[in-house]
């Protein structure tokens, strides 16, 4: 069996030569491994942690190395990042331990290299300094925050200089774990006061009514399995208050998958009225159903179906539409850190695939109904863009004011943003069709 280091550096290699999702290869991982809670938990780190800042990591093997950095093997690499990551940002791990778990991981002709380098940043850490402000802004950002230069040179443009820095420290961060209570079946203050006595220290969020920050990695599974509340960000629960789904209404959720907007919706409507989910995915659906079913929650209908093309019974039948669209991701970096190195131009062709899904859902609106866009990434042309496009296009849809526990959409739009909220960076958008 291997053991947890080995285990990381496994699971790292298999993210890198087939491209798997972190936290796929994570959990697969886990379930693979006989590990205790403790050794979980130091195997999360290890993963995430590498891959967040792996840019930062590279930056210092290259500086250490005796050797061109191209010739460095990539699992070598892979051992290096993860015996620096433990020195540099691992405070409980003594560092003799850190380097004879790295230099085990090696083979014999590789390990005294990895011992070599990972020595001499031992004696070199206090003196050894990554990139400043004043050496360039944008490889000072790069390599201080673990972003690629065209990301950061994005953000930079959209942000300005301060408050882009202020961002990407924020991505660095991660985010509490967020649950919805399950109105159905309970109470916020009552699930509080379940939590507490579980020995959680659960706070209320403080934007969502539904929220609850449990505040403790202690198991939440009894209380998931109970169907009492559902894991759910701040950001994607205001996206379901901005719907504002009522009891007997006709709801259509374009992109439904994972679910969780769907079934926030539905206990909004007091599980009274119609859910329609429709996802691209068919065998992501019966994922949406069980869940349902564990809420106690009736009302949802699915079915596979791409949600660009046009089904005329569905003209005019909901009283609220969501589209929560498949985007670029750049603003759930925090939880998937392998987005970060995603070229954004790279995903050039999504606002139209976007404008498309919202373009072909409308048509759903009743007329006096509401429509809703939505997005996790901070990028415009996905976002604020996208909206002034579909409103140039039609006239019958005008934005709506909208806030939630005093964050004021005057415009009819809301960008969430990790350094503001606390959140995940998100997009919402609230349009109402015109009455007549």
């Amino acid at each position: 069996m291997m053991n947890v280091r080995q285990s990381a550096l496994a699971t790292l290699t298999r993210c890198d030569r087939d491209g798997s999702y972190s936290n796929l290869a994570l959990d697969a991982a886990i379930k693979a491994g006989d590990f205790s809670p403790a050794d979980r938990g130091l195997l999360t780190a290890l993963v995430y942690g590498v891959i967040e800042r792996r840019i930062t990591l590279d930056y210092l093997i290259d500086r250490l190395a005796d050797r061109e950095p191209a010739r460095i093997d990539p699992q070598v690499r892979n051992i290096l990042r993860l015996g620096l990551y433990q020195l540099r940002y691992l405070d409980r791990i003594p560092p003799h331990a850190a380097i004879n778990e790295s230099v085990a991981l090696a083979t014999r002709k590789s390990a005294g290299f990895v011992n070599a380098l990972l020595r001499g940043y031992q004696r070199q850490a206090k003196t050894l300094t990554l990139p400043a402000r004043q050496d360039g802004l944008i490889p000072y950002l790069s390599v201080n925050y673990s972003f690629p230069a065209p990301l950061c040179e994005r953000f930079v443009r959209i942000f300005g200089e301060e408050r882009a820095e202020r961002i990407l420290a924020a991505f660095a961060v991660q985010p509490p774990l967020t649950v919805r209570v399950n109105t159905l079946k309970t109470t916020r203050e009552a699930l509080l006061a379940e939590l507490a006595a579980q020995g959680h220290s659960p706070t209320p969020s403080p934007l969502s009514p539904d929220g609850i920050l449990p505040g403790s990695a202690a198991p939440l599974h009894e209380g998931v399995a109970s169907g009492r509340f559902f894991v759910q960000d701040t950001a994607s629960q205001l996206c379901v208050r901005t719907l504002d789904a009522r009891p007997g209404d006709t709801v259509i959720d374009a992109c439904c998958c994972p679910g969780s907007k769907s079934f926030g919706a539905a206990i909004d409507m007091e599980n009274r009225g119609r859910v329609l989910c429709f996802d691209l995915h068919k065998n992501k659906l019966s994922l949406v159903s069980a869940g349902a079913e564990r809420l106690g929650i009736s009302i949802l209908e699915t079915d596979a179906r791409d949600s660009r093309t046009y089904d005329p019974t569905l003209c005019g039948i909901a009283d609220r539409v969501l589209c929560d669209v498949p985007c670029s991701g750049f603003g759930v970096i925090a939880k998937k850190p392998e987005i970060r190195y995603k070229d954004p131009a790279d995903s050039a062709a999504l606002p139209d695939i976007q404008l498309a899904i919202l373009e072909n859902n409308c048509r759903y609106v009743k007329k006096g109904g509401v429509l809703v866009y939505s997005t996790c990434t901070l990028l415009p042309e996905e976002n604020e863009e996208n909206i002034a496009r579909f409103l140039a296009r039609h006239p019958e849809f005008s934005p709506e004011p909208f806030s939630h526990s005093g964050i004021t959409a005057t415009g009819g739009t809301l960008t969430l943003t990790p350094d503001e909220h606390g959140t995940d960076g998100f997009f919402i958008a609230r349009l109402r069709r015109a009455a007549h």
